[in-house]
């Protein structure tokens, strides 16, 4: 297969929000984004207008909203705990596996629905090229309200609201897709190392790939496919290279991070797999949280988020939540045999 652009392969769809509010009398898709985070946008240096870029945390639990500001790179604006994602670390393969999936996609105005059952939704446009390219199967994967995942991202329905505000106002100032990255994990060095045997951890390679790009220059990378693999690069990239240049600063970091999981991985980081009962949430929701942090480690004012402003209230049927227990994490003692050469 040669290398076909993620975005180009997504289509620019028609906007749909129109119709949708023909067709419901809910005005809920065209409530505003809330002046805390207008003012938070003024602060950085953004408009509501400005491009934006969402990117996923499956083990942490956390979906960023970044947006680009008046120096032309992307800066974060807002973190938002996530409510459910279902399913374990990795990518999701076949249709009925309850994977949330991992990787890059480009949402499209069409893409958003108003008058999703599930408060308001977004569909993530699995499977992507990449996606096919490798043999999966599924549909409707969407990041939504209610608290309740069957291979989904949910939100509260409040967070929900002001990401579909967020983008509604991105697509009106010109944005024609915005690129939504969905990992296992952030993409450290320490992770890294820590990952290092699971079975996924050549696609969480292919997957950081992207990540160093975005994070090193702070622009969304152009992403295509070539074979099974995900290529990230700029307009070479995007016009079908197999082997895109690779930007100096791009490279540092990623040699950088390579000699950290050789040194981490020597002094005896232990390789370690997690294993969920049937995904996650976000501690910020469990009610130990409400009113504190205790849980978490850590101060409430060195979270992105507050207990207070979510908590454990309305959070809609939350879907099975006898399986919402801590993962939990085993220390592998075997090195895995080398691969045949």
């Amino acid at each position: 297969m040669g290398v076909r652009s993620l975005a180009a392969a997504a289509g620019l769809a028609v906007s749909m929000l129109g119709l949708g509010a023909c067709q419901d009398s809910s005005t809920r898709h065209l409530a505003p984004i809330p002046a805390q985070t207008l003012s938070l946008m003024q602060t950085k240096g953004m408009s509501q207008s400005d491009p934006i870029l969402i990117r996923a945390y499956k083990k942490e639990a956390e979906m960023e909203v970044w947006k680009r500001d008046g120096s032309g790179r992307y800066a974060l604006l807002k973190t938002f705990p996530i409510c459910r994602w279902s399913g374990q670390l990795g990518p999701k393969v076949r249709e009925g596996d309850r994977q949330a999936p991992e990787g890059f996609y480009a949402i499209s105005p069409g893409q958003m629905n108003p008058n999703s059952s599930y408060y308001l939704s977004f569909d993530t446009g699995y499977p992507n090229a990449f996606d096919r390219a490798n043999g999966r199967t599924g549909s409707y994967l969407m990041v939504h309200g209610t608290c309740s995942s069957a291979g989904c991202f949910a939100m509260t329905d409040a967070s929900m609201a002001e990401i579909y505000a967020i983008a509604r106002e991105a697509f009106g100032g010109g944005q024609r897709a915005f690129q939504f990255q969905s990992y296992p994990f952030r993409m450290t060095a320490q992770n890294m190392a820590k990952f290092r045997n699971d079975p996924n951890a050549p696609f969480w390679k292919n997957l950081k790939e992207g990540a160093d790009y975005f994070e090193a220059l702070r622009q969304e990378p152009q992403v295509g496919v070539c074979g099974t693999k995900y290529v990230f690069g700029g307009a070479d990239a995007a016009a079908g290279s197999c082997s895109p240049a690779v930007d100096p600063l791009v490279a540092e970091k990623r040699s950088h991070d390579d000699q950290q999981i050789a040194e981490l991985v020597t002094k005896g980081t232990p390789a370690t797999r997690v294993v969920y009962q049937d995904g996650g949430q976000n501690s910020v929701f469990r009610p130990a949280n409400m009113s504190a942090f205790a849980s978490l480690g850590t101060k409430e004012e060195e979270q992105p988020y507050s207990a207070r402003e979510y908590g454990r209230r309305d959070l809609g049927e939350v879907s099975r939540p006898e399986t919402l227990a801590e993962p939990q994490e085993i220390v592998e003692t075997v090195r895995p045999a080398r691969a045949a050469r």
